[in-house]
């Protein structure tokens, strides 16, 4: 694991890295969308699956996916509903005054972030996360961004992260699952809740524990000049 420190503020590029459930969002919007509009309890089997390991997020959405039956137009309506954190908006704002760049990396799917995205304002940010298409009440799951040689996360958000830094970068990494444990290696300074914080916390490594994003917000206020 590579140990977080303190950057080098002068670097050429500063990059943000963000996830979305749960980090940008007040809550695991797919997750939400899953149980609610799964019409029978599979998802719920696949899920406990995932957590002991058995089978990689890209399968367990496969899976998962099968079981939810919600049309497009009821499924805007339903992200119509959805709340980002409220300090979300600030943050874009700091980081574009605070010349860092900011792409957001997700094991969600394209379209779901870019229409609360887009609701919120924001359908301009930079987003890597898997694709969506439907079929009447069916959704149906596609993971360009998928390794063939790691089934562990149906979004490789490391291969994301990699392409888009250069050497010298300054990187900055903020989320909360299993899915940021892999890119958040690569950060120079790591935020961390829930289960990225526990894996930080096990592992004796350093990370920033945040419980929002107001708190993001103020590191970067006193700290970028």
């Amino acid at each position: 694991m590579k140990k977080t420190k303190n950057p080098a503020l002068a670097q050429k590029r500063r990059i943000a890295f963000l996830d979305f459930d749960n980090t940008i969002t007040k809550s695991d919007c797919l997750d939400n969308i899953i149980a609610r509009f799964s019409y029978d309890k599979r998802w719920i089997q696949l899920e406990e699956k995932w957590k002991r390991g058995e089978i990689g997020s890209r399968d367990c959405l496969k899976g998962q996916m099968k079981c939810v039956r919600i049309s497009k137009r009821a499924l805007d309506r339903y992200l119509a509903t959805v709340k980002l954190d409220p300090y979300f908006k600030k943050l874009i704002k700091l980081l574009g005054k605070k010349k860092v760049e900011t792409i957001i990396l997700s094991d969600n799917f394209d379209y779901i972030l870019r229409r609360i995205l887009r609701a919120e304002t924001f359908g301009n940010l930079n987003i890597f996360a898997n694709k969506l298409g439907f079929a009447k009440d069916r959704l149906i799951p596609d993971f360009p961004f998928g390794k063939k040689d790691c089934t562990f996360c149906g979004h490789c958000k490391t291969s994301n992260l990699l392409e888009n830094v250069d050497r010298d970068s300054t990187i900055f990494f903020i989320g909360d699952g299993l899915s940021d444990i892999c890119p958040a290696q690569y950060a120079d300074i790591v935020f961390a809740k829930q289960d990225l914080l526990a894996y930080y916390k096990n592992n004796k490594a350093h990370c920033l524990p945040f419980k929002g994003l107001k708190d993001v917000y103020d590191y970067f206020k006193r700290s970028l000049k």
